[in-house]
């Protein structure tokens, strides 16, 4: 069956009850005929499967020749790169076939892994590629199988074995199609094509302020279950002590099936029953024992939902997080979070967006060990399950975010419908991180009527499937032009509909002020809730130094930028939080001064390779004195 993935249709369903058929609804941005009742496989990363991971044939197709043909028919075969065939043998038996394409023999390259990093003639690489790979499945199977993408961007058209299993849009969230009827004994063969393409409706856009990394940057694996399952499940504790859990069924026994939540470590065993839809909730109190997760003690327990002969695992922390007037409160406490910002780019001179548990745990550990930090924003999309886990267990708080970026085509019913998928796929696969404690709907983008209700769907959204975090986005904020010294009123109609006012702002760095005039600022934001500095930076090239003149892309003038912007929000009263730009510098190919860029935004307070500048110590140091305070 070809189908493509529409989650935000899913969200609905899961306040409805019910599954619509879109077939006929597809909006213009998924062409093909569109089903909401995909499998979800939460926590797929604990079940059982085939890591499918490693050497992979490619085949780039800068014409799209194996989308369509040159008048927008159906492709000819001899560009068909799906096909289960031998082409060296069948053009060998028959000289009247011809094939322009030999995946089997074509190049190789290691996934999951960006195809920018694979070869030096890949690196601005931007359209369609190709890749297969043979994989053996036994006989004699049982229960049912999956094949599970981590994340490929940004449009992704999977095939096993000549078949199309359908079309996925969306750079960074997972995705899986089910494959028990289509994997035959032994030899299987697994084809994919992923545009990299971005376009005035994808979302992102195509003016971003970071690198494309096209390809199947996450994991691929062939998932395997039981003929009935858990598809969905969530654990977690509520704020007035209890202990909330739901779970989704999915199977021919999904009906009526006996089940069990157990956590180990609390001694809990709590039996139930799904009712006709497959579907279980319960709430029971708060075991005495239990420790709540926080940062200065990420304690996780082990959670499983026994169903049949399916069991459903995952590592768990137990925390509230909320809103109180101009506080945010963790675990009933009001916290500073002291966290810095981050792209999914690894340490190395050559990143192809590869996030290992040890990589994941290389930046991460920059952050709660060397600032001092208790906290991280995620920008800005969605990072790696892998990421989230190791800020679990790290104990690092987490901003997540969608890439609705700059100037998305707010009108464009396609875009709104593609946005709500990542989000809705984002929310439902993280729903179980303690550490992901706000989700954001989006990053600097300008005020109009179209944009509005399009943000305000997507508040809506996260609000219906996941209440218990706190909502924002990074907004900017309208400066008075002739004021004596830097003035910012939030005059963003936005803002009454979030839980956290967050600003990005680069007064002193995009503007002529001098550093001097910085602490001086003044802001006018809504007093009623807490703010937040989603970002703010400067450039600096590591090992460049100007300390008499105090040169821009200095790490002098770094190190200066950050005192004096720190000293402007200690008098800012409402502040209760802060994710400078950026822990790291990473690649952007709109950065092209010759003397320090070059294709990299040298905003991070570590260099591409990991060498710390003179204003990771000015962070690291206020992180520090913060850390002593009492939160007001």
């Amino acid at each position: 069956m070809r189908k493509t993935h529409a989650l935000w249709f899913l969200a609905a369903a899961l306040v409805t009850g019910s599954f619509p058929l879109l077939a006929e609804q597809a909006p213009d941005a998924l062409p093909l005929a569109t089903v909401a009742n995909e499998p979800l496989l939460v926590s797929a990363d604990m079940r059982e499967g085939t890591e499918l991971s490693g050497t992979w044939h490619y085949s780039i197709d800068p014409y799209r020749a194996g989308i369509a043909g040159f008048h927008g028919e159906a492709p000819d075969r001899g560009q068909q790169r799906w096909l289960d065939i031998d082409v060296r043998k069948t053009m060998a038996e028959d000289n009247r076939t011809m094939f322009e394409f030999d995946m089997a023999h074509a190049q190789t390259t290691s996934l999951p892994g960006s195809w920018l990093a694979a070869t030096p003639e890949m690196r601005h690489y931007q359209g369609v590629v190709w890749y297969q790979r043979h994989f053996d499945a036994p006989a004699g199977r049982k229960g049912r199988y999956f094949l599970r993408f981590g994340a490929a961007n940004y449009a992704t058209t999977a095939y096993l074995n000549g078949k199309p299993l359908g079309r996925h849009e969306g750079g960074f969230t997972p995705f899986a199609f089910e494959v028990t009827q289509q994997l035959r004994d032994g030899d299987n063969q697994i084809t994919f094509a992923v545009d990299s393409q971005a376009t005035a409706t994808t979302v992102p856009p195509t003016v971003t302020d970071w690198e494309n990394y096209g390809g199947a940057t996450r994991g691929i694996r062939l998932v395997h279950t039981p003929a009935t399952y858990v598809d969905n499940a969530m654990v977690r504790l509520t704020t007035d002590g209890k202990l909330e859990a739901e779970a989704h069924l999915d199977g021919a026994a999904a009906a009526g099936q006996s089940l069990h939540l157990t956590i180990a470590g609390l001694k809990l065993d709590v039996p139930g029953k799904s009712d006709a839809k497959g579907n279980w909730k319960a709430t029971i109190p708060a075991p005495r024992s239990l420790v709540r997760w926080s940062p200065d003690n990420p304690k996780l327990y082990d959670v499983t939902i026994s169903a049949g002969e399916d069991v459903w695992r995952d590592r768990i922390g137990f925390r509230t997080i909320e809103r109180k007037g101009a506080d945010i409160l963790l675990n009933g406490k009001p916290i500073f979070l002291r966290g810095i910002s981050m792209h999914e780019e690894e340490i190395g001179p050559n990143p192809a967006r590869i996030i290992t548990p040890e990589a994941a745990t290389a930046l991460l550990g920059e952050i709660k060990n060397g600032l001092h930090g208790n906290y991280v924003r995620l920008s800005h999309y969605p990072h790696s399950e892998v990421m989230t886990r190791a800020a679990d267990r790290l104990g690092l708080l987490v901003w997540s975010e969608v890439p609705v970026y700059w100037m998305v085509a707010w009108s464009n019913p396609g875009t709104l419908a593609a946005a709500r998928n990542m989000l809705a796929e984002n929310i439902l696969r993280d729903r179980n991180r303690a550490s992901v404690v706000i989700w954001s709907v989006a990053n600097e983008t300008p005020v109009n009527d179209a944009r509005n209700a399009f943000l305000r769907t997507l508040i809506g959204d996260v609000r219906r499937l996941d209440p218990s975090r706190l909502v924002s986005a990074a907004l900017l904020v309208k400066r008075e032009e002739d004021a004596r010294v830097p003035t910012m009123t939030m005059a963003d109609p936005l803002a009454a509909d979030l839980d956290i006012l967050s600003i990005n702002t680069y007064n002193g760095w995009y503007t002529p002020d001098r550093l001097s005039d910085l602490p001086a600022s003044v802001w006018h934001v809504p007093a009623d809730r807490p703010l937040v500095f989603s970002e703010f930076g400067a450039d600096a090239k590591s090992g460049f130094h100007s300390p008499e003149r105090l040169q821009k892309f200095s790490e002098e003038f770094q190190a200066e930028y950050y005192r004096k912007t720190l000293e402007m929000a200690d008098r800012v009263p409402t502040l209760r939080g802060m994710s400078p730009w950026i822990l790291k510098d990473f690649r952007s190919p709109r950065r092209q001064n010759p003397d320090f860029q070059m294709g990299w935004n040298r905003k991070g307070l570590i260099s591409e390779t990991g060498q710390r500048k003179m204003a990771f110590d000015v962070l690291a140091n206020y992180y520090t004195m913060k850390s002593k305070e009492t939160p007001k």
